[in-house]
């Protein structure tokens, strides 16, 4: 079975230098953190290796082919998460970077939908024609869908764990009904913090530990732009002919 996959890597010759080239970088990486004896960056290193083996494994079972673009990008995407995320701790040293993962999973998980829901469309069983509009608005829903699940599992992470994928952010501001002195439902607004403290311990924050919240709502955000631009893109594209080119670079194909 795991040769199947191997023929199935080897054959999308565009991808195969990549591929090659991660799974290095990876093993590098790997060996380091067992120098260090740090088990956990090990396992999201083997973790990595075996993600890295999926889209072959679709291939694989369902009989289709993943376009060299989805390809890279799956690829890529997987070491940026997991490998510079995560261990090399970019998602802390550029706060921007969970930011631009999101909205790449955002648009390619959509690339997905409309690819899949396309390819339903073509099949001579199916006795009714999708529009491309309703092919679009699906492709939205499936990118969001798998977003929020994205999203529920960070939360079961964090909750069974102890983990912080959700990570936290500094507000100066807050308005809640819980500083209400009548104890009512009228939100008391504090406009500024300068101190916030935990068992009598100052933690030196200038402002409130939000722990979740405005992560999970960026991200969602964030998926939201990547998934209407492939929408739109893709909506385009299939009322042109013109323009088909580009999203037959992002389309799956049924193995011939």
């Amino acid at each position: 079975m795991e040769r199947n996959y191997l023929d199935q890597i080897r054959s999308h010759k565009g991808s195969l230098v990549l591929y090659l080239i991660l799974r290095i970088a990876i093993a590098i990486v790997m060996m380091i953190q067992i120098r260090s004896q740090d088990w956990q960056n090990v396992f999201l290193c083997i973790a990595c290796l075996i993600l890295f083996l999926v889209p072959s494994f679709v291939e694989t079972k369902f009989h289709i082919r993943l376009p060299a673009m989805i390809q890279n990008i799956i690829l890529l995407f997987i070491f940026c998460a997991e490998i510079l995320g995560e261990i090399e701790a970019f998602y802390v040293r550029f706060p921007w970077w969970d930011t631009v993962l999101h909205t790449i999973n955002g648009f390619v998980v959509a690339a997905l939908g409309f690819s899949l829901i396309s390819l339903l469309n073509e099949r001579e069983k199916v006795v009714f024609k999708l529009s491309p509009l309703f092919i679009a608005v699906v492709a939205f829903c499936f990118s969001m869908t798998v977003g929020v699940c994205w999203e529920f599992g960070e939360y079961a992470m964090d909750r069974m764990l102890g983990l912080d994928m959700q990570k936290d952010t500094v507000i100066s501001e807050i308005s809640s009904i819980m500083l209400d002195p009548e104890g009512g439902n009228t939100p008391v607004r504090i406009e500024e913090i300068e101190n916030v403290t935990v068992n009598g311990q100052e933690l030196g924050l200038k402002g409130y530990l939000d722990i979740g919240l405005y992560d999970t709502m960026g991200d969602l955000w964030v998926n939201f732009v990547g998934a209407l631009a492939f929408s739109v893109i893709g909506y385009r594209c299939m009322k042109s002919e013109e323009k088909k080119k580009f999203l037959n670079s992002f389309m799956v194909t049924k193995q011939s």
